[in-house]
């Protein structure tokens, strides 16, 4: 069972129905008790990070999603889901992060290009994952962002994507998997990395 983490910033009608499409049984709750029961987490994630990390601490999920990740839960954060298990974020003034991947966001590097980057991208794979079977050496996925994640450890991004600057589109760190854009919104391809996310969790991988 995939538990969706429902804290009031996220798109999560779509992205229930995007994991329910690709054979997944799902509970969305923000009860830390109701999704403790779940053998994978995703984070949904639209907004900025302040707020969000405020949200997360009001609803005790804050040190929930810690413990989750340090005993090795397999967890999947989108887009503002991913920031969040950063260090810290510069966002709206800054905001600490869950800090269960060393790094840090920032705001994204456009070189003169509309902010926020909205539209596909296509994301080109660095090192070899579970979760890119099927997509090739390369795929677009659609992104809607201002901000990027920023690894301390470069070895931890899978995925980079440009626009005005190269940033990390697919990162993962331990149990942990952070993609920068929505893979609901990005036809089959984000479908496929779905299945192939949720079958690894399922397999324990």
């Amino acid at each position: 069972m995939i538990g969706l983490v429902d804290y009031g910033m996220g798109n999560r009608r779509s992205v229930e129905k995007a994991l329910e499409h690709v054979g997944a049984r799902v509970l969305v709750s923000s009860d830390p008790a109701a999704l403790a029961r779940a053998d994978a987490l995703v984070i949904p994630g639209v907004g900025a990070f302040p707020k969000a990390m405020e949200r997360l601490h009001a609803l005790g999920l804050d040190a929930f999603l810690i413990e989750r990740a340090a005993a090795q839960v397999p967890l999947l954060g989108i887009c503002l889901g991913m920031h969040l298990f950063f260090e810290r974020s510069t966002e709206l003034g800054g905001s600490e992060g869950l800090a269960t991947v060393p790094g840090e966001v920032r705001m994204l590097a456009t070189g003169g290009l509309k902010a926020p980057q909205i539209g596909w991208n296509e994301v080109r794979w660095e090192r070899p994952a579970a979760v890119l079977d099927g997509l090739g050496e390369a795929a677009a996925f659609y992104h809607v962002h201002s901000f990027v994640a920023v690894p301390a450890d470069h070895a931890d991004v899978v995925g980079s994507a440009e626009y005005g600057e190269r940033f990390a589109s697919v990162v993962t760190h331990g149990s942990f998997l952070g993609v920068q854009f929505h893979p609901e919104k990005s036809s089959h391809d984000g479908l496929r990395l779905l299945a192939n996310w949720v079958a690894a969790s399922d397999g324990g991988e």
